[in-house]
């Protein structure tokens, strides 16, 4: 270095944090302490990079028990940064908010809301089901046969109403069922009484 004209050495530059100019400087992140998770992500990488061949079993299982030990994100960053390890180890982040480039009063209006239209023999086929339940079931059958043709019409025509064809159709169902079975006890036992 060259001797200015009043005597005095010149100054070394100062570089933030004190480090040495060559030196990267520190992240906050790469001094936050690691959980678990990161811990596991990191020895993912490791695994993959030893079956693909990158790593010797010795140096793998060296890096295994570093990772393990590894108390920041530095520290396990040093463990893969020679690894091919697709996206790095960091913290966690809340998501940036992503701003429209145009300006709201130059976007086109939204388009406004258009109800579906519901099915009627959706409508029917849940309304037959819960008649089911007072009457004693005799409009089971109705029930069922609504809801399979509802359930016909909605595959077509892309209407509402799949939730109310299958109600109907349980409700419907099980009344039937429910029709049968007494049938069947009544039948069973006019023959064991007969």
């Amino acid at each position: 270095m060259a001797v200015q004209p009043w005597g005095q050495q010149p100054q070394q530059p100062q570089h933030p944090y004190g480090q040495q100019a060559w030196q990267p400087a520190p992240t906050p992140q790469s001094a936050m302490r690691a959980a678990h998770a990161d811990r596991e992500r990191t020895v993912d990488v490791l695994k993959a990079a030893y079956a693909e061949g990158r790593l010797a079993a010795e140096e793998y299982s060296q890096r295994f028990d570093a990772a393990h030990r590894a108390q920041t994100y530095g520290q396990l960053a040093q463990l893969v940064a020679d690894l091919p390890s697709g996206p790095m180890v960091a913290p966690q982040q809340a998501p940036v908010p992503v701003v429209p480039m145009v300006p709201q009063t130059f976007l086109p209006p939204p388009l406004p809301y258009v109800p579906r239209r519901t099915n009627g023999m959706a409508v029917a086929s849940m309304v037959l089901g819960l008649l089911c339940l007072p009457t004693g079931g005799m409009l089971g059958v109705p029930a069922v046969v609504t809801g399979h043709i509802a359930k016909n019409q909605l595959r077509q025509s892309g209407e509402e109403g799949d939730g109310m064809a299958t109600a109907g159709l349980v409700i419907g169902w099980l009344s039937v069922g429910g029709w049968a079975l007494l049938f069947l006890l009544m039948a069973v036992s006019m023959a064991a009484g007969g």
